[in-house]
């Protein structure tokens, strides 16, 4: 079986055409011979291209307004016949039958028309069947044809196509097969559940809903070697308002802003930077912008190409501040109007709008040859659950600052410390192999931005084996710690504070994150 194949020739037909310029610009430079329909036709030729219509190729026009329009021989011959097959090719050359080895299809929004509470018989109309039939007999015949299934896909098939000049792998096309399957699947299970309703097969498309998986497919996995694949449903937690496809990568760090985000929910406004899972700017203040500033003062050169998230709405003037930094995720609850042409001044620049959803309750990765489980730590200790252990307690503002590290330590990767003071991440040691070290990280990186340590606090995600910790953390000038406590040494963390006039308060709760 070879296993590269050229694409020589596509069909496209899309509901969506934003996002397809790109993808056509690559067909173009290929050489790739076009057909289409109606106004994805229309579009292409817009972009300059030379475009063969369907009509012609088939000899017979679009009818019943439009309903019928690729459905023929010579449109599902050209995907579905066997390039390996001599039969095959002298069928196709007995018949005029062009091959076709690329099929993008865009399917009619059925679920959108369903969701606007639009008229049944509008409804029905966005039941596609052309586009469905094409979607399947293409991801039948992956061995010769690539197929594109949604819209999401477009930048990361360029790009596969300029990477392997025009001739796709059978693994990619086999990848993007079960992808248009996954989406035919979902489709049809849409609208059975539309069209059971009042009859007595609605019970089951209500447990076919429940079973039925989301794919997306991704430009690649963690690295570009690798495949990837997004299993859930994306749409219901953001609507993307802008920029390109979500990498692997991106996700990864879009999960921890999120679940980092989670813990300032329903507070004042509040900025997360995030740079490969860990924070490099958090802050709180009495408004977004402040908020925004402090977090990016905290290490503004790790928040180049970093994910950014708010839990209030972006306003003009934070966003014209935002936009000074080349960044790759937004996440926010809203943008007001005149915010949004601000932020989509840069094309690529991701724009998320996050809805809210009920998350998982249980976490879940492959492990050697098996998974493991763990239930999510959904657990934060605040100012009631901290005991202190010292001779002296902490101020309120050292408790302010106590908890606001203590929600950052717990999001932050093994081991780590992280240094703040109330409303705002001054520096954090990350990813250690040991604690120390993840000190003297911190205050290496708090000097190197110019903050003063005096008077700040120290949070810890796991105990202290021995006093240095406490001891170095003092003479940077940190004045109150927060950890969990826990080992047989605590009482020499503790006397060290003592000797040095530092509170320490104990929390009973780990937070290891590997």
């Amino acid at each position: 079986m070879s296993a590269a194949r050229p694409i020589r020739a596509a069909l496209l037909s899309v509901y969506h055409k934003d996002r397809l310029a790109p993808l056509v610009a690559t067909l173009r430079r290929l050489g790739v011979t076009l057909y289409s329909t109606g106004g994805t036709q229309k579009f292409l030729e817009e972009q300059g291209a030379e475009v063969v219509a369907v009509e012609d190729l088939t000899g017979f026009p679009e009818v019943f307004g439009g309903r019928v329009k690729t459905l023929h021989p010579k449109v599902f011959g050209g995907i579905l016949h066997r390039r390996h097959e001599a039969g095959d090719l002298a069928q196709a050359a007995q018949h005029g039958i062009p091959p076709i080895d690329l099929v993008v299809v865009d399917l009619y929004p059925f679920e959108e028309t369903v969701a606007s509470s639009a008229p049944e018989a509008d409804v029905i109309e966005k039941i596609d069947i052309g586009g469905i039939a094409l979607l399947r007999a293409a991801a039948k015949n992956y061995r010769d044809v690539l197929v594109v299934s949604s819209r999401d896909q477009y930048e990361a098939v360029a790009q596969l196509l300029e990477a392997t000049n025009g001739s796709p792998s059978l693994d990619d096309r086999r990848h993007y097969a079960a992808a248009a399957f996954a989406a035919t699947s979902h489709y049809d299970t849409e609208i059975f559940k539309y069209v059971s309703q009042g009859t007595s097969l609605a019970a089951g498309a209500e447990q076919a809903t429940d079973n039925q998986p989301t794919i997306t497919p991704l430009r690649y996995g963690e690295n570009p070697h690798q495949a990837g694949a997004f299993h859930g449903d994306l749409a219901a937690l953001f609507d993307q308002l802008h920029g390109k496809q979500l990498s692997y990568n991106n996700l990864v760090d879009v999960d921890a802003a999120v679940q980092l985000m989670r813990e300032f929910a329903g507070g004042p406004p509040a900025v997360a930077i995030l740079k490969h899972t860990n924070a490099c700017g958090v802050a709180q203040a009495e408004n977004l912008h402040a908020a925004y500033v402090n977090a990016l003062a905290c290490d503004p050169v790790s928040a180049f190409g970093g994910v950014i998230i708010v839990n209030q709405e972006v306003d003009l003037a934070t966003a014209q501040e935002l936009n000074k930094l080349f960044f790759e995720v937004l996440i926010a609850p809203s943008f007001a109007a005149e915010a949004l042409p601000v932020l989509q001044s840069k094309k690529n620049r991701i724009l998320l709008l996050q809805k809210p959803v009920e998350f998982p309750k249980k976490q879940i990765k492959t492990l050697l040859n098996g998974i493991i489980e763990q239930d999510a730590d959904l657990q934060i200790e605040t100012a009631p659950d901290f005991r202190t252990v010292t001779t002296s307690a902490p101020s309120a503002d050292e408790v302010a600052a106590l908890e606001f590290a203590n929600k950052i330590c717990k999001h932050t990767k093994s081991n780590t410390i992280v240094l703040a003071r109330p409303g705002q991440l001054l520096a954090s040691g990350v990813g250690q192999t040991s604690r120390v070290d993840a000190l003297r990280q911190a205050i290496e990186k708090a000097a190197s931005f110019g903050f003063d340590l005096k008077g700040a606090v120290m949070a810890s995600d796991a105990f202290f084996p021995f006093p240095d910790c406490v001891e170095i953390a003092a003479a940077a000038g940190v004045r109150a710690v927060v950890q969990p406590g826990g080992s047989i040494k605590d009482q020499d963390s503790i006397d060290a504070c003592n000797r040095l006039g530092m509170a320490m308060v104990l929390t009973g709760v780990r937070h290891f994150k590997h």
